[in-house]
């Protein structure tokens, strides 16, 4: 009898290991693998709590003055002006950003990349895709239909397929793929794979004809550009962001 129940047990834990195994996607995979494998000195620290070093306000040489330093984190604290969008002085082509970001109640920012700076755009998000940052609980954008709105969407072309975003004030760790090699674009939110799509080609343009970005000349036109961080004019917070080029 002991033996008949040590058999049905194993047999119940080598099922349960399938399933388990088939739920995670290839991306999910390689995502986890790249993060747990690579060894820090594959990742360059692009904000490590103490310096604005890495950044500088996008057409500026300096940082602006909303953004400051609060207990090892970035904070963009608004101001009436606006437009004080920040992005890295090093421009990159196939990354993987891996960042934790935290927004104020009812808040909305965003993360980009492939920012092309020129005077004739007078907004990163004129040419940079933006990964939004949101206040799942407490913005109203959150709560339309698609969700392209919602917190760690491509914004206006990729919903996200699950909801995983932490309640406003709460830490969200946040990894973001780029590789123009594969012609892969993901994005991880809380150890989950919620978005996933293609970074150029016939589908890149066919999401961008169906968005609001459709007629903006410069915009997802670059493989190559600098992540930025968005003023949407609400506080968020930002740390622990480093890159691994792929």
């Amino acid at each position: 009898m002991k033996s008949l129940i040590n058999i049905l047990f194993v047999s119940l834990v080598l099922v349960s290991c399938k399933l388990q195994k088939s739920n995670n996607t290839p991306i999910e995979k390689e995502v986890r693998n790249i993060i747990e494998k690579d060894s820090d000195e594959e990742w360059i620290t692009l904000f490590d709590g103490t310096s604005f070093d890495n950044w500088r306000g996008y057409l500026s040489d300096n940082i602006f003055p909303e953004w400051t330093i609060e207990d090892g984190a970035m904070l963009f604290t608004p101001s009436e002006e606006g437009g004080k969008n920040i992005i890295t002085k090093e421009k990159f082509t196939n990354f993987i950003l891996s960042l934790e970001w935290k927004i104020s109640e009812g808040g909305n920012s965003g993360i980009f990349w492939s920012v092309f700076e020129d005077k004739a755009f007078k907004e990163a998000y004129h040419t940079g895709p933006e990964i939004q940052v949101l206040d799942n609980e407490g913005h109203p954008d959150a709560k339309v239909n698609p969700k392209y709105h919602q917190a760690g969407a491509l914004y206006d072309m990729v919903q996200p397929v699950h909801d995983v975003c932490k309640p406003a004030g709460e830490w969200n760790a946040c990894v973001i793929k780029v590789d123009h090699k594969s012609n892969t674009g993901s994005v991880t939110l809380n150890g989950t794979v919620i978005v996933e799509f293609n970074v150029h080609g016939e589908k890149w343009e066919a999401m961008i004809g169906n968005s609001k970005f459709k007629d903006w000349k410069g915009f997802g036109k670059h493989k190559t550009g600098h992540v930025g961080l968005q003023d949407h004019g609400d506080k968020v917070w930002y740390r622990n962001i480093k890159i691994k080029k792929l």
